[in-house]
């Protein structure tokens, strides 16, 4: 079964923010994350491009879904994408050269970043562009506030800096280890933990019924399993059938003995 119930605009905006948040919920585009985040400038900077590159190619892969076909799709997405990386990377040198040499390779490889081509995969070859362009910009800011979040933290302690100025008392004694890898998986590890605790309270103080069926939930992807993002995913229904599958087995079992 596919549930199709319509998700509200308002949801289909914010949940990128928290709920399925690319980065802290969905565990997308870690390698960027990990890599880029010891300084916000970087952070902030990749967070950016990447709405932008986002945005475009949800539109404009939403706007063709009827006519690419099928068996094409994935390489007419990256072909797409790969446009819009394009115009990043012009752009960025002509005007950001300082932050294109910064962030090297990582804006090249926007191009199969898992976060771009799961929008297009999951959902802007699904529906209409206006959604699209919703879910774009409710991943961008939650993929670039999650940026930001993690470069502040790794800045200021690791470095005693805040874009580049020195930050009172911090300066002098640094705790280095967060600007090294070890330090940005024990805060990456932080924040998705607080993530899925907002997520679970939000759950509760609403009662389950702000976790309405994602559109493109497919019951058949692993994707949807491990999400919390809406009543499908982790904690709703799949975890209600396999919790029956389970109680099944069990029966049998004691029947069998």
């Amino acid at each position: 079964m596919s549930p199709k119930k319509q998700v509200p605009l308002i949801k289909e905006f914010s949940k990128g923010i928290i709920r399925e948040n690319p980065i802290l919920r969905l565990i997308l585009g870690t390698c960027p994350t990990l890599a880029l985040t010891t300084s916000v400038e970087n952070g902030v900077g990749m967070g950016i491009a990447a709405t932008f590159v986002l945005l475009g190619s949800n539109l404009v892969i939403a706007a063709l879904r009827k006519v690419i076909p099928d068996k094409v799709r994935i390489p007419a997405f990256i072909t797409v994408i790969a446009g819009f990386v394009t115009i990043v990377q012009l752009l960025m040198q002509t005007y950001l050269p300082d932050l294109n040499k910064a962030l090297g390779i990582y804006i090249p490889l926007i191009t199969v970043n898992c976060i771009i081509l799961a929008r297009a995969e999951m959902f802007a070859s699904k529906n209409t562009v206006f959604r699209s362009i919703l879910d774009a910009l409710g991943m961008g800011v939650g993929y670039t506030l999650a940026m930001f979040i993690m470069s502040s933290i790794r800045e200021i302690i690791g470095n005693g800096t805040f874009l580049g100025m020195a930050v009172p008392v911090l300066s002098n004694s640094p705790m280095m280890i967060l600007i090294l890898p070890p330090g940005g998986f024990f805060i990456f590890g932080i924040l998705v933990a607080s993530a899925q605790k907002i997520s679970e309270t939000i759950d509760k103080r609403s009662g389950g019924q702000d976790r309405d069926f994602c559109a493109t939930a497919m019951p058949d992807s692993p994707a949807c399993h491990l999400c919390g993002g809406c009543n499908f995913g982790a904690g709703g229904l799949n975890k209600e059938i396999n919790m029956g599958l389970n109680n099944g087995k069990t029966a049998g079992r004691s029947d069998a003995q």
